[in-house]
């Protein structure tokens, strides 16, 4: 009997058991690490060890007892640091390590689009000393921490006055102590959902976003397919495989954000080296296009990787509920009347006002013929 291959997934959290299942469904034997809390992956992976996902070192010398055939992450940061020690030090297939950093840190990524001439806001970083220079920069700016995701620690300076605070909140939430301070680009959100093999890029779908907007820019819905003009999607795609390349983004899933001004100019705000979180990746693409993303991103690690197919055109999305979106509820307690929801759940009965994703309360996802618009909803 032949033995089962085995793979390691860093993160424990609910973004990563879409990842978890399908690599059982494939027949894999799932190793998985994390923190027990909030591990709901725990009960679901073959093998599951309570240690952080930053401790590279420790999880190294886990997988290389366990003998693990591949290494993966969905949805994290964090994780890809990990995950690209792990696999540079047992020969598996993962980005090269030594631009992991680049990938993960919102300053050096900043400074290769400088180097590679891909189109980004201006940008300075605001160290633990509070050193920084924005002489020259035009109001509203956006203050981030360097290394965060989910919107944790962003917000939108209107004033002078209010950057040392806003500085303040990202340098806590981010690792590294560190903010970036960017020109606040405005127009409209999107983001690209591609795959990579052997540096070989396929972009999959263009998702249409809509955020709380400031201060905080917390995502409220994601749809796709993009209903931007065809021209501009040309063009996004031809920036995003620049700026791939220019990362050394090699293998795997990648999630880039952008944004589109008013006159069309295109602007690359980061870049993950994972999939998209929100549903975007695990589950949007696959509804939108008939491509099983999570399967593709599995069998990179694996080496097994086969070319994507779209298989469908349709219409996917989901919206988040909150106290500002109140009116979502009403769509997931009576999802029986409307076929085109295929998944909801309200995951905390107390609705908040949101300053970073983990403070919602709920979604619903739909797979249609044409965007699901609701009432309340700008598109």
């Amino acid at each position: 009997m032949e033995l089962k291959k085995k793979i390691a997934i860093i993160g424990g959290s609910y973004l990563q058991l879409p990842a978890v299942l399908k690599a059982k469904d494939l027949g894999y034997e799932v190793h998985c690490f994390s923190w027990r809390d909030g591990a709901v992956c725990a009960e679901q992976a073959d093998f599951f060890y309570p240690i952080s996902i930053i401790e590279k070192e420790s999880i190294l010398r886990e997988c290389e007892r366990i003998g693990i055939d591949g290494i993966t992450t969905i949805a994290s940061d964090v994780a890809v640091l990990t995950v690209n020690y792990v696999a540079s030090h047992m020969g598996l297939i993962s980005n090269p390590d030594e631009y992991s950093e680049v990938t993960t840190n919102k300053y050096l990524m900043r400074k290769c689009f400088t180097e590679n001439d891909v189109p980004s806001p201006r940008y300075t970083v605001a160290d633990q000393s509070r050193n920084y220079n924005i002489t020259s920069f035009k109001f509203p700016l956006i203050v981030k921490p360097t290394d965060r995701s989910g919107s944790r620690g962003v917000e939108k300076v209107l004033d002078p006055l209010q950057l040392d605070t806003a500085i303040d909140r990202a340098q806590k939430e981010a690792f590294s102590k560190a903010a970036i301070i960017e020109e606040f680009v405005t127009g409209r959100e999107i983001s690209v959902e591609a795959i990579s093999y052997q540096g070989r890029h396929t972009i999959l779908q263009i998702t249409d976003k809509v955020t709380t907007g400031s201060p905080y820019f917390v995502e409220l819905e994601h749809h796709q397919p993009s209903t931007l003009p065809g021209q501009i999607q040309s063009e996004v795609k031809s920036i995003v495989l620049k700026a791939l390349d220019a990362l050394h983004i090699q293998y795997g899933a990648s999630h880039s954000e952008l944004k589109i001004t008013e006159d069309g100019d295109i602007r690359v705000i980061e870049i993950g080296a994972r999939m998209g979180g929100d549903f975007i990746g695990s589950t949007l693409v696959r509804l939108s296009t008939g491509y099983d993303f999570l399967e593709g991103v599995i069998q990179v690690a694996m080496g097994k990787f086969q070319d994507p197919v779209i298989s469908q055109h349709r219409c996917s999305g989901v919206y988040f509920l909150s106290k500002e979106t109140e009116y979502v509820k009403k769509y997931i307690e009576h999802r029986s009347d409307y076929p085109e929801i295929v998944e909801a759940q309200i995951t905390d009965p107390v609705l908040r006002n949101i300053e970073c994703s983990g403070d919602r309360s709920g979604y619903f996802i739909y797979q249609a013929d044409k965007r699901f618009l609701i009432a309340e909803d700008i598109w």
